[in-house]
Formats: structure tokens, C-alpha cells, sequence
């Protein structure tokens, strides 16, 4: 099970037209916050979303996913509702593969575009028993020789970024802004992340998001270095991968489903990527969980 969800805070959210816990999980500079669906004896699924989301981005697909697994969505650091990284820390990908150390004991894990997530099934293999990539490359190499102008640009960025004033949006100003920053979104799932996505202040509404994550993020691995990662998290989960791709090319030596839609479609279309995520917990994974016991 997950053994984070022994101590932490739960809070019924009466938001969801179906019973949905509210989850808060203590870390040394606050708190990671998100959703539960299913009960408390399934088996345990991580959602996480993708960059600049939150874990809104699942509201329409759980509830067509099978009800006997739990699902547990989080709103990754800096995103949602979730606290931001203390100041003058930047939001890098083996940070967020911590977060998920502290939040996971076993899991099955659902990734919509966080690049670091297949990076967690390669360094604690022995902790996924399957992965599900939603348009998603896996892993993002990098060329060495763009590493240290990545680097001297992303810091320099982010002393600016440290002086930026929030800007402050009526609700329909903070809807049009993510639907111009989000062209595959609906105006329906735009105002689902929005949920999550927006604070009131005096006068307005701000975004909930640490705008740290709009830097670039400094550490990059080279091709050899994923391939070598690939290798090391498919070697426990290969016959239960199951890899969604709209626009992209797997390197991945695995299931590739291609259906209609764009980035967002789990959010905006979530009965075209249901029956699919579903064949695969029913058959692949119960399969290869049921043949450990």
C-alpha cells in the first residue's frame, strides 16, 4: 500500500458530482496536496499530471477507469494546491522523483508528460509493477554540448523570475489566459484545472502555479544515459507497459496505442482513452500481478 496515506490529512471535497477525498501529505516545506478515488483495500495507481497542470487533469477519466482499483492524484510541487519549493530553489526533475519517494510505497503509475516519472521506475524498479505514459517521450535526452548554455540561461532567468509580480486576472480574464497558453484545452477542462489552478485575492484571482516551472529545467541526461535508464525500468514492467502517443515517436520497444485527439484528450475525451486504460489494468497488469502471488 501507500504508506504515506497512513499519517496524512484527509478532507471530503463536495467539488465532484462523485464522493472524492481530499489527500495532504506533509513535506519539510509544506505540503503535497490531491485527490483519492476508489477504496481503501484497491490497488494503488498514481496519477500524475503534466507540466503547468494539476491533478484536475484525471477528474474526467477515473471515474470510467475500473472501481476497484485507488487512485491517488497529486498536485506535484509548485503546482495546484500543492506548496511551492522554498525561494531560490529551482523545480528540477530528480526533485520531483524525491516528492514521489515520499508519497509512493507501491504503486501503478499513470504519466501525462512529467519527463522524470520513467526516471522513478528506473531508480526504484522494484516499486512499479507498470507504467502508463499519456503523449508522453519518456525520457528527454540532451545533447552535452547545450548543457552549459542551458544552464547559464536558466539561471540567469531565474533572478528575474525572483522579481516577477504576480499578476492579478478577473475569472474570465484567468480562463481566456490558460485556453491562449493552452490550445488543446477545452474552455470545460480549462475551468477543471482552474479548480486547482487559482487562488482569490483581493481584487481577482491569481495562479495558484510557481512560475519557477516555466525555467528551464538545468538537469538534462544525455541519450546513452536514457537509454540506459529505459533499460533499467522496463526490465521489471515490460510486458505491462502500455504507451500513449498523439504526436510523438516511441523509441520504446513496447505497446503503443494511438487514438484520436490531442494533448488533453484524457481531459477533454476521456471515453476514448478509457476503454483503453482499462483493458490493460484488467488484463496486463492483474495478469502480472497475480502471477507474483
Amino acid at each position: 500500500m501507500i504508506q504515506a496515506l497512513k499519517g496524512v490529512r484527509h478532507v471530503t471535497s463536495g467539488t465532484m458530482k462523485q464522493a472524492v477525498t481530499e489527500l495532504c501529505v506533509p513535506v519539510p516545506w509544506g505540503e503535497i496536496r490531491g485527490k483519492i478515488w476508489g477504496p481503501d483495500h484497491g490497488r494503488p495507481v498514481l496519477c500524475l499530471h503534466g507540466w503547468a497542470d494539476n491533478c484536475g487533469t484525471f477528474n474526467t477519466l477515473l471515474p470510467l477507469l475500473p472501481k476497484d482499483f485507488r487512485y491517488v492524484a497529486i498536485d506535484l510541487a509548485g503546482h495546484g494546491c500543492s506548496s511551492h519549493r522554498p525561494p531560490g530553489v529551482l523545480n528540477v526533475f530528480p526533485s520531483y522523483v524525491m516528492d514521489m519517494r515520499r508519497v509512493v510505497d507501491v504503486f501503478v503509475c499513470i504519466n501525462d508528460t512529467m519527463w522524470c516519472f520513467p526516471q522513478f521506475s528506473a531508480l526504484y524498479p522494484e516499486m512499479v509493477d507498470a507504467l502508463v505514459l499519456l503523449d508522453s517521450y519518456g525520457f528527454l535526452p540532451t545533447d552535452p554540448v547545450f548543457l552549459p548554455t542551458l544552464q547559464r540561461f536558466s539561471q540567469l532567468n531565474s533572478y528575474k523570475m525572483e522579481e516577477k509580480k504576480m499578476r492579478v486576472y478577473t475569472y474570465e480574464k484567468a480562463v481566456e489566459r490558460l485556453l491562449a497558453g493552452n490550445p488543446s484545452l477545452t474552455e470545460e477542462s480549462a475551468k477543471i484545472l482552474l479548480e486547482r489552478g487559482l487562488v482569490k485575492v483581493e481584487g481577482g484571482v491569481l495562479f495558484s502555479r510557481d512560475f519557477r516551472i516555466n525555467l528551464r529545467n538545468v538537469v538534462r541526461i544525455s541519450l546513452e544515459q536514457s537509454l540506459e535508464l529505459q533499460s533499467r525500468s522496463s526490465s521489471r514492467a515490460n510486458s505491462s507497459f502500455i504507451l500513449f502517443f498523439f504526436m510523438h515517436v516511441s523509441v520504446f520497444q513496447n505497446t503503443v496505442v494511438q487514438v484520436p485527439g490531442n494533448h488533453h484528450v484524457h481531459l477533454n475525451n476521456p471515453e476514448v482513452v478509457a476503454p483503453v486504460v482499462t483493458n490493460f489494468h484488467l488484463s496486463n497488469f492483474v495478469n502480472f500481478c497475480d502471477s507474483r502471488l
